[in-house]
């Protein structure tokens, strides 16, 4: 897709769609991350398992896909995820103690463009 002068339109990313993406500590040893999306059609593109799944989210944060718990709440418009945290919570290597920081990530996702047909 390309714009009036030609140059290539900026691709989407999951958090354009949503009215707030966040992330939490959830106890020390979990993360938890919350898409809220503006609507019902944000919230088809999040909740869809073949472009959001716990594989994808594995690789986003560098941890083994059995361990996301993904779940999908349509009536809020929600998709929760958690994870376990990479290191606990205030130990040594605790680069972020509340985690919030780890949403970055998600929220820059990108959508897959529609084909045209």
């Amino acid at each position: 897709m390309a714009d009036h002068a030609g140059h290539a339109a900026p691709t989407s990313a999951i958090g354009d769609l949503a009215h707030e993406v966040r992330s939490k500590n959830a106890g020390p040893f979990w993360v938890t991350m919350e898409l809220f999306m503006r609507d019902a059609a944000g919230y088809r593109i999040a909740a869809d398992e073949d472009f959001l799944n716990e594989q994808v989210v594995a690789e986003l944060y560098q941890v083994d896909a059995d361990t996301v718990q993904m779940f999908r709440i349509p009536s809020l418009n929600v998709v929760k995820i958690s994870f376990p945290r990479p290191v606990p919570q205030g130990s040594l290597r605790d680069r972020d103690m509340h985690s919030g920081q780890h949403h970055v990530p998600l929220a820059l996702l990108p959508i897959p463009v529609a084909k045209e047909s």
